[in-house]
């Protein structure tokens, strides 16, 4: 059976997800977790957390899935020991240092692969699960038909994403709030900049949507697919997951609810049941308006909630007149409302309007609690609202009262259930022996010893009626057998107490039933420095063309990286990379293949093809961005670094890449000098770091352009992108300009707008272990990369104390508009 998997961000938000009908939940502590800002859970929350769903055979997953440093490795050894020893049924990680320290420190602690780790074709669920992971949870951007291919193809468990908040980005690979705002999606911290307003603009900095679209053009509406359970139960997916950490408990309730009734009545072999009012409430709890994301088609602009980027609730009206110096408002209904509820009037100026129904007058007069669709009402309303007006309903109370129900009610909604059997004889004691569904069993006796009675008799009522006073535990007693000898007497206190200690005891075997066995001895040790020589700093010049190989060769770069995502929206032919190597080999200088960020399953064949070609060429590597093309190009044999989109931020995650047999990492640029610096004194192979360049700050499935210019949705977009020379960007509130390019297989990627530089410290680089310095020439117009290689050339290498004029020179020649991204003001 599929598992239901659902977020737990709160004790309440715990117990509505267990009540409503779970079978597991995810949550996480108060370190390590992907959502900081939830109200997460210490040690002794997550033991409590874990005995309470267990005791309800609700699995407990803990989310471990952020990137965590060196200085940050002890207290997560003690952590992922915890969770094992607390009973936690697995940890999802996202990077490669946790997964490798988790093996050392609690080696049987189950592992999820979380969708952080951007895991999107077969041949990375393949590595996983040979990696020993017994899940995999996929990226939001596959379609039924590549999860189908991937469960059919693979052993280890599938989860995907069927409800909830979606990100634009792919997971794992957005360092937009990072950049911006200095906290980090990837560490748990994101501040969702996707949920701002941006303007497409045109190099000139003209708006060429105008009216046609709405502000918020990173924004994408919220995943329903209630109506396409009866595909995915049958896809092979292991669990259907909830998103929603950061949401209230009452949405946990409601989503978790109607998911559960609709599985329920498939997997019973019933057809999907009418669900016109599940979706309804799933709409009423939270909405940004619904999508089915990519799972069957590419949406386009149908993938965006870009006129408001938050909940939108229902619409129950527009405004047939307002009396604002009496306040009140009428209204014709076309949905249902009453006291209690919460509306939003959509003003044509100024936004929004905020009101809360206090009562409600029919046409006559005559004041209601409530109102149906249809009905013509006025309410007490001062605000500058209009004819016309949309309403919304943004809170229903009757529906929040209904969830609350599920985890305040104060006993369990969701129970256990028991068969009873109840024994006695003269002179011996009542014995209580009980069986709980799951085959638990337990008994208790009471001390008293049955006697015969003098007045009145034990009756199979009576014992009974004592036997089902278990209150608020989670047991429900279905079946009662009696064997009472007649005319024996037992106190019903005595009665009372031992069904205390039977159905106790029925509880404390629930909770030990799987004991884990000891954890071997562990102490981290922490990261131990190479013995290495000095080392000296080699320019790497990144470019997506040829003539960016012969400028670079000019200019004196130690190392083209050639190839990969194109962003003059092209394939690269496997001819253009035998030039390039052509090229770099005859002036005696290393070639690099480099190889596309994302490989989605429909693209795997032609990088195959691709990679067959590399054999033949023999670059000195070949440079991967994900776990699928680091498996498929280590099989060919050829020699591969791993780029900065397999984030690096610890020395484990070094350790673990040489042992799949990388020869190089590009550190995280999420890290500052000296952090990266103290990677370098512990690497097991030479490190790399992006100095020069406008950073990827988003990469997506998403296309802004093609859908709102294109006619992406329709399968045939006309690639605006291709016509003439004309650059776009996304421009903010701030009027600064986020450049957009767009690669050969339509990813849209967002750059940073101002161009990161280190050369006024590219001299810093080599002194600190860091021998090779990526310049990212890709955005930038081939003389202007030629003399940034050669500046680099020049400057890595000088050695001494800059001169007053010397600074002066490199500020200078560095340019506007620049950063120095992340190398002295760290992220959190």
């Amino acid at each position: 059976m599929v598992e239901l998997l659902a977020p737990a961000g709160s004790r309440e938000a715990l117990t509505a997800a267990v009540e409503s009908g779970a079978d597991a939940v995810y949550l996480a502590g108060n370190m390590f977790g992907a959502r900081a800002y939830a109200d997460n859970f210490d040690e002794d929350g997550l033991r409590e957390a874990i005995d309470f769903a267990h005791s309800r055979n609700v699995r407990v997953h803990v989310t471990v899935n952020t990137i965590v440093r060196d200085d940050e490795l002890a207290a997560l050894a003690h952590y992922l020991r915890f969770l094992y020893e607390a009973g936690a049924d697995a940890a999802l990680v996202q990077d490669l240092g946790v997964y490798r320290l988790a093996r050392q420190a609690a080696p049987d602690l189950p592992l999820h692969a979380s969708t952080q780790m951007t895991v999107h074709n077969l041949e990375g669920v393949l590595e996983l699960q040979e990696m020993g992971f017994e899940r995999v949870v996929l990226s939001r951007e596959l379609s039924l038909e590549d999860i189908r291919y991937i469960t059919a193809h693979s052993d280890v468990e599938i989860e995907t994403f069927v409800h909830g908040a979606l990100c634009v980005c792919y997971s794992g690979q957005c360092l937009m709030s990072s950049m911006i705002g200095g906290r980090s999606g990837n560490r748990g911290r994101c501040a969702q900049p996707c949920r701002l307003p941006y303007t497409l603009v045109d190099e000139t900095g003209a708006d060429v949507l105008g009216k046609a679209a709405g502000q918020f053009l990173l924004s994408p509406k919220d995943l329903k697919t209630i109506e396409l359970l009866p595909e995915l139960l049958a896809s092979g997916i292991a669990s259907l997951k909830i998103e929603g950490r950061m949401k209230r408990p009452e949405y946990v309730a409601v989503v978790v609810d109607a998911y559960r009734r609709a599985i329920d009545a498939i997997e019973a072999g019933k057809a999907l049941p009418s669900i016109a009012d599940d979706e309804k409430a799933l709409a009423q709890i939270f909405n940004r308006d619904f999508t089915t994301a990519y799972l069957k088609e590419r949406p386009g602009r149908a993938l965006m909630s870009d006129s408001r980027p938050n909940n939108r609730g229902l619409l129950v009206d527009r405004v047939l007149s307002n009396e604002r110096a009496a306040g009140r408002v009428t209204l014709k209904l076309s949905g249902d409302l009453a006291e209690g509820d919460q509306l939003d009037f959509w003003v044509k100026v100024g936004g929004r309007r905020a009101a809360t129904v206090t009562e409600l007058r029919d046409k006559k007069g005559r004041v209601s609690l409530a109102a149906k669709a249809g009905e013509e009402i006025t309410l007490s309303l001062d605000a500058a609202v209009k004819p016309h007006d949309r309403v919304f309903k943004v809170f229903d109370a009757q529906l929040m009262e209904k969830a609350r129900g599920f985890f305040r009610a104060g006993a369990p909604v969701r129970r256990v259930s028991v068969a009873a059997h109840v024994g006695v004889r003269l002179g011996a004691p009542l014995v209580i022996s009980l069986r709980d569904a799951d085959g638990f069993t337990a008994e208790a006796a009471t001390e008293f010893l049955a006697e015969p009675a003098k007045k009145r008799p034990l009756d199979a009522a009576a014992v009974e009626k004592q036997l089902r006073r278990i209150g608020t535990t989670i047991f429900s007693l279905d079946e009662v057998a009696l064997d009472i000898v007649p005319g024996v007497m037992v106190p019903l206190s005595e009665i009372n107490e031992a069904r205390r200690r039977a159905f106790a005891l029925l509880q404390e075997k629930r909770m030990v039933h799987c004991p884990r066995p000891a954890l071997p001895v562990f102490r981290y040790e922490g990261p131990l420095a190479q013995v290495k020589g000095k080392v000296e700093a080699h320019v790497v010049a990144v470019t997506d063309t040829l003539a960016g190989v012969h400028e670079a060769l000019r200019a004196g770069a130690d190392e083209i990286l050639f190839g990969g995502d194109s962003y003059h929206h092209r394939q690269i032919p496997l001819r253009d990379y035998e030039e390039a190597a052509r090229l770099a080999h005859d002036m005696k200088r290393r070639i690099v293949f480099n190889t596309p960020r994302l490989v989605v399953c429909r693209d795997m064949t032609a990088q195959r093809r691709l990679v067959d070609g590399f054999v033949r060429l023999a670059p000195d590597a070949v440079s991967v961005h994900n776990i699928g093309m680091l498996r498929l190009v280590r099989e060919a044999g050829l020699k591969f670094h791993a780029d900065a989109s397999l984030p690096v931020v610890n020395h484990l995650a070094l350790a673990e890449l040489a042992d799949f047999g990388a020869s190089r990492a590009v550190l995280s640029p999420e890290l500052t000098l000296e952090q990266a610096a103290s990677l370098a004194s512990c690497a097991p192979f030479p490190v790399e770091c992006i100095v020069e360049g406008n950073l990827e700050l988003m990469v997506s499935e998403y296309c802004a352009l093609g859908s709102f210019l294109g006619s992406a949705a329709s399968g045939a977009c006309s690639m605006p992108c291709c016509k003439g020379k004309k650059r776009y960007a996304l421009m903010d509130r701030k009027d600064m300009q986020f450049p957009l390019v767009f690669d050969q297989s339509c990813h849209m990627h967002v750059l940073n707008s101002k161009r990161l530089t280190m050369l006024l410290h590219a001299m810093e680089f080599a002194p600190r272990g860091i021998s090779f310095l990526r310049i990212d020439g890709r955005f930038m117009d081939t003389a202007e990369f030629g003399r940034r290689v050669r500046l680099y050339k020049e400057w890595s290498r000088f050695s001494g104390k800059l001169l007053k004029e010397q600074e002066d020179y490199l500020k200078e020649q560095e340019g506007k508009d620049t950063t120095r991204g992340h190398y002295f003001r760290g992220v959190q």
